[in-house]
């Protein structure tokens, strides 16, 4: 092969060649190192030991390159792409490598949010889809949010779902600027009412917590219904605020969210294949890919039926979007920190994966400021994916321009996790350690 200076050679025989056209990659590690930690974790070493008495590791059959939580930075998703080997960018266009063609993408979650811009990466992923790559997105707590607020602004004013676009909204609200500025037209704002109608459209009436509270008996927890409650009247107080930040106008916001409907989840819509090709999890062998994580419902309805039986229920109830939903063992796929709040994952539940051979969670939701993780949580092996990828997060948490990162696994048995944070590549090889 001719040697050309834009390609790095792998440093290691793992590693796939890297395109970086554009020398935007220059700080990232090539060099593996085993990953810290875990070759003394007495909970990791536990969990291996219950791999290998569960029938060992079944690896993915095609390498899997696990990129997660973007959160509408459509750059350093692109260049976590490039760190994984496989695209290029050419004239201004992506292409997939040698090795791309080979790989299955996963896209671990939360695709939305946070900026520059929303449009920006999901323009990106349509891109990565035309070349023909095999690219699997997973749903996130932030893509849910963006389809239960504008759900509720469509349907039936009751009790249980009056208030969700306020307690949603408040984080979608550049990804309406945007839509407002592409596809909101003048008609569209001339069909609407006065400020002030569209404000008590958007907000959720005086007498709503008393409604709610009573509507809501059958579906919550009491304590749970407090805590709405009380998460929806700490929202309200900033919602001008945030509103105002935007530079939107209650109309402007109401004619963008009711566009969102047309342009997200109407047949034909721009953006309809985003919402259309989303599952919730994904097995690849002994591998289970999901945003956040798991619960014990959730573990025996995968070891019974299977990742279809998870993704076809999510589906359908993330249409209705309920509350009892939201809190629900489904949404808590993408919501779970394994708080004492969170549907609960216990010894039962792990039990039942390691049976059905999962023994291994990759996730993202959890972002890292050194690359990724390597974690027991509950007794579970969890590979934390998540490396801060998108600029507002790493300004607001002191990391330096944009992330790049990816987690690439091999049929070998090879785990890589590559981050510009951590100076090396991390590597775990499971069943070569003692």
């Amino acid at each position: 092969m001719t040697y050309q200076p834009h390609l790095r050679p792998p440093a290691a025989p793992l590693l796939p060649p890297m395109f970086d056209t554009d020398s935007c990659l220059a700080d990232l590690p090539r060099d593996l190192a085993p990953w810290p930690g875990t070759q003394a974790h007495p909970q990791i070493s536990a969990c291996l030991d219950r791999a290998r008495a569960h029938g060992g590791w079944r690896w993915p059959e095609r390498p899997v390159i696990f990129v997660s939580d973007p959160h509408a930075d459509a750059e350093g998703f692109l260049r976590s792409l490039i760190a994984g080997g496989v695209i290029r960018r050419e004239r201004g266009r992506i292409a997939l490598t040698a090795f791309g063609k080979q790989a299955r993408i996963v896209l671990g979650g939360d695709s939305l949010d946070k900026g520059p811009s929303n449009l920006a990466l999901l323009d990106a992923l349509a891109a990565l889809r035309a070349t023909g790559a095999e690219l699997h997105i997973l749903a996130g707590n932030h893509d849910l949010r963006m389809r239960m607020a504008v759900a509720a602004l469509r349907g039936p004013r009751e009790a249980l779902t009056e208030h969700l676009f306020a307690r949603m909204g408040r984080k979608i609200l550049p990804a309406l600027r945007e839509v407002r500025d592409r596809f909101v037209t003048d008609a569209d704002l001339g069909a609407l009412p006065d400020e002030e109608s569209c404000r008590a459209r958007l907000l959720p009436g005086p007498d709503w917590p008393t409604r709610f509270a009573r509507a809501a008996e059958g579906e919550l927890h009491p304590t749970l219904i407090d805590k709405e409650i009380a998460k929806l009247t700490e929202k309200l107080r900033k919602f001008d605020r945030d509103r105002a930040r935007s530079g939107l106008s209650c109309r402007d916001i109401l004619a963008a969210a009711l566009k969102c409907h047309e342009v997200f989840f109407e047949p034909g819509g721009a953006y309809a294949w985003f919402y259309d090709s989303m599952d919730v999890v994904l097995r690849s062998g002994s591998l289970l890919f999901v945003h956040a994580g798991l619960c014990d419902s959730m573990c025996a309805l995968l070891a019974t039926e299977g990742p279809s039986a998870v993704n076809a229920s999510y589906r359908a109830e993330a249409e209705r979007a309920s509350l009892g939903f939201y809190f629900g063992p489904l949404a808590n796929l993408v919501r779970t920190k394994y708080r004492a709040s969170d549907c609960e994952l216990t010894e039962r539940g792990v039990t039942a994966l390691h049976r059905a051979g999962i023994h291994m969670v990759v996730q993202g939701h959890v972002n890292s400021h050194s690359g990724q993780r390597l974690l027991a949580k509950r007794g579970l092996l969890h590979l934390e994916g998540d490396v801060t990828l998108d600029r507002a997060s790493r300004a607001l948490e002191g990391l330096d321009g944009i992330g790049a990162g990816a987690t690439l696994i091999f049929p070998s048995g090879d785990v890589i996790g590559l981050s510009r944070d951590y100076p090396a590549a991390k590597h775990f090889a499971p069943e070569r350690m003692s």
